[in-house]
């Protein structure tokens, strides 16, 4: 059973997903692997600099992802070529992490599956779920960011209407991290006993 875990931003996904791992279950940060597909030694990196030149590339000819990041974050055409050379790359990769996996399921923690209309690629989704303003402060903790920056990144994101209208299952986490610890605890027994039966 592969199943599809996503969030938006300062929802508490890697927490989740760190709990899950306590548990045994497999786990691909789909985000980690699209970075991976950028780095100096693997096939997109040269995908990237054939499409973009050097013009992100750093003193040590590594891409410049902050500079990348904010280009793209306001032109979509660059978007469109970025996600062009990434998304085959992390599709194979999650193809090969799910063939590999030896846990009773699996999951692939993929932050965009709304947006990427990848929600038929798993047999469950699983949104961690949370009020926004909880998601905002969360966020400026976490990151360097101040809450106009972190409000366009949730304007790119699906909304949480739309999130939850893909999820088979839902954590609400506006509580602590011992309360989600036990969420976790409570889906994984269900999806052990559905694959039980499967």
């Amino acid at each position: 059973m592969i199943i599809g875990l996503t969030g938006g931003i300062g929802s508490g996904k890697s927490a989740a997903a760190n709990f899950f791992k306590e548990l045994g279950i497999n786990i691909l940060d789909a985000d980690n692997a699209a970075k991976d597909a950028l780095d100096k030694n693997a096939i997109g990196y040269k995908m990237f600099i054939k499409e973009f030149g050097n013009q992100y590339l750093d003193g040590q000819k590594n891409i410049d992802r902050k500079k990348l990041r904010e280009d793209v974050f306001k032109d979509p055409n660059k978007k469109l070529i970025l996600e062009k050379i990434v998304h085959p790359i992390v599709g194979k990769t999650i193809l090969n992490f799910i063939s590999n996996s030896n846990s009773p399921y699996t999951i692939i923690m993929v932050p965009l599956i709304f947006e990427t209309k990848s929600e038929n690629n798993y047999d469950r989704i699983l949104t961690i779920d949370c009020d926004e303003e909880i998601q905002i402060s969360r966020s400026m903790q976490r990151d360097t960011q101040n809450e106009e920056q972190i409000r366009n990144i949730m304007l790119k994101q699906a909304s949480r209407d739309q999130r939850l209208s893909i999820s088979d299952d839902i954590i609400l986490n506006n509580s602590t991290l011992n309360n989600l610890k036990q969420e976790v605890q409570k889906i994984h027994e269900k999806y052990l006993g559905l694959v039980k039966n499967e």
